[in-house]
């Protein structure tokens, strides 16, 4: 037995599973998925398989049937042909965007700032963020499958909370881009933010939740987390780095669209697969309709799945933006 398990998204602790079945359990996922169109093999490597499995606790059942669900969005959403001239407008303001620096383990980094979302469309948000993680992806060493969050509340208030959006964040992270985050840096959430974050929390399954760490400016044990992660001289000021770089909307545009060309380049010669061709039918071997009902993101009750955009807003006293918020000792783990 593993003395010491890490911890895992259904019951605390991640299985220990050897190399030899890891292998098996990944070729018996190969079995469930069958033949697939040439443009989604990147999602399907053992890299990639290896990633469901994980997320599902090395379930190769609940893992398929996952993977299955990425495949058909893929093929419906297209996240590999969101261009830059598309998207431009929804990232012009520097709300989300991959930083030039990376973290201490060779990680790439999103800048997420809500207090520059400048679009009332939940659609187009999530599309950008879609966006920048592929980017993020594709922009990952060789080594490397995942990423890092960094979130400034700098100028954050009660108009910049939607519910909606944030569910639907939660959706498309964990359920397409499974063991893509290595952590995610909240850094000054206001005092205020704690009731939302209450009631962010159910969408976020365990595994995710304990990925998220908040730090203060003014609280030096929690900016040692920032410090473990960064070489500080590389990290941007505004997250008490020695960096001055910022947020440049020419310059990143042009990084952006060097990488949709290296992307596009590489996916000129595969064909659009379309739905019918993956062949993805159940067979008695997938999980039960009980299990296939199950939603991994729970929705709170008093929020509609079918509302496009929403402004909700935590039933909470105001406060001052620069109070410390009880929760940052739930990310002292």
């Amino acid at each position: 037995m593993n003395p010491n398990p890490k911890k895992s998204s259904s019951n605390g602790f991640e299985k220990h599973v050897p190399a030899e079945e890891e292998q098996a359990k990944i070729k018996e996922m190969r079995n469930h998925l069958g033949p697939l169109p040439e443009k989604l093999a990147n999602l399907c490597t053992d890299d990639s398989i290896s990633r469901y499995l994980r997320a599902r606790n090395w379930h190769v059942k609940k893992a398929a049937k996952m993977l299955k669900e990425t495949l058909k969005w893929s093929v419906q959403y297209k996240p590999e042909q969101i261009r830059w001239e598309e998207i431009a407008h929804e990232g012009e303001t520097g709300k989300v965007y991959r930083s030039s620096c990376f973290d201490k383990q060779g990680r790439p980094v999103l800048v997420l700032r809500p207090s520059q979302e400048n679009s009332k469309s939940v659609k187009g948000q999530i599309r950008y963020l879609v966006y920048c993680m592929e980017n993020a992806v594709q922009n990952l060493p060789p080594d490397q499958e995942q990423m890092v969050w960094l979130i400034d509340f700098h100028g954050y208030s009660l108009a910049n909370v939607s519910l909606k959006a944030t569910q639907e964040t939660a959706h498309v992270l964990q359920e397409h881009y499974p063991e893509r985050l290595g952590v995610a840096i909240l850094y000054n959430p206001p005092k205020f933010f704690e009731p939302f974050w209450k009631l962010v929390k159910p969408f976020l399954e365990p595994k995710t939740r304990n990925k998220v760490k908040f730090v203060y400016s003014d609280d030096l044990e929690t900016k040692k987390i920032l410090e473990d992660l960064f070489d500080m001289d590389q990290l941007e000021t505004a997250f008490g780095g020695n960096s001055d770089s910022c947020f440049n909307i020419e310059k990143y545009a042009e990084r952006m669209k060097e990488d949709d060309q290296k992307r596009l380049a590489v996916l000129k010669d595969c064909a659009s697969p379309s739905l019918d061709s993956l062949g993805l039918v159940p067979t008695s071997d997938d999980v039960s309709e009980n299990e296939q009902n199950e939603s991994p993101v729970p929705y709170p009750e008093n929020v509609s799945e079918g509302e496009e955009t929403d402004n909700a807003q935590p039933d909470c006293e105001s406060v001052s933006a620069d109070e410390h918020s009880p929760v940052k000792n739930e990310s002292k783990d």
